[in-house]
């Protein structure tokens, strides 16, 4: 595993961003996919249709992407993930406390329920009443899911050792990390 001050074995085309809900996934990927040049997939858009309903064509666009040479996304979805993990040449890990990674989901499903913000396919927030009375409400999500970012890792380093793996445990060791990398490449 390697960590801010490491240098890459190769500049990565194909780059999974893993942490859990609120921790700052698709934040880091949207800066890294302008950094290097890479287009950012939200994994969020492929897989949300309106209504909140899964799309029926999610898998089919997670290979379509996966098969390209060049993207960068967050490596979310039990049934997307080995698409996505058997073509990336790089998984960042952002090893978010959960404390941190819980408010700034907070904040974020605060922020777009007051702002009624649109999502994908024309979603919004839901009431926050919903946290007591639904069990996949984003911020219980958020709770329980956070442990399984880290599992995922280890299940990663036995199955696939020679993937460069990055763990970033904050905003200072993602801006050291960032530094490192080159700037706008193709």
């Amino acid at each position: 595993m390697l960590g801010p001050d490491d240098p890459l074995p190769a500049l990565p085309r194909r780059i999974l961003v893993n942490a859990g809900s609120g921790a700052g996934k698709t934040t880091l990927a949207i800066a890294l996919g302008r950094q290097l040049g890479l287009p950012h997939t939200e994994i969020d858009a492929l897989y949300h249709g309106p209504g909140w309903v899964p799309r029926p064509e999610f898998l089919d666009d997670v290979r379509a992407l996966a098969a390209t040479d060049a993207w960068i996304t967050e490596w979310q979805y039990t049934e997307a993930r080995p698409i996505l993990l058997a073509r990336c040449d790089l998984l960042v890990w952002l090893d978010t406390p959960r404390r941190v990674a819980m408010w700034r989901a907070t904040k974020r499903t605060l922020r777009r329920r007051f702002r009624r913000e649109v999502l994908w396919n024309g979603n919004v927030e839901g009431p926050l009443r919903h946290f007591f009375t639904d069990p996949e409400h984003i911020l219980r999500w958020a709770w329980s899911s956070h442990p399984r970012a880290a599992e995922r890792i280890e299940q990663v380093l036995r199955e696939r050792p020679e993937l460069p793996v990055v763990r970033l445990r904050g905003p200072a060791e993602v801006a050291r990390w960032r530094a490192r990398l080159p700037q706008g490449r193709r």
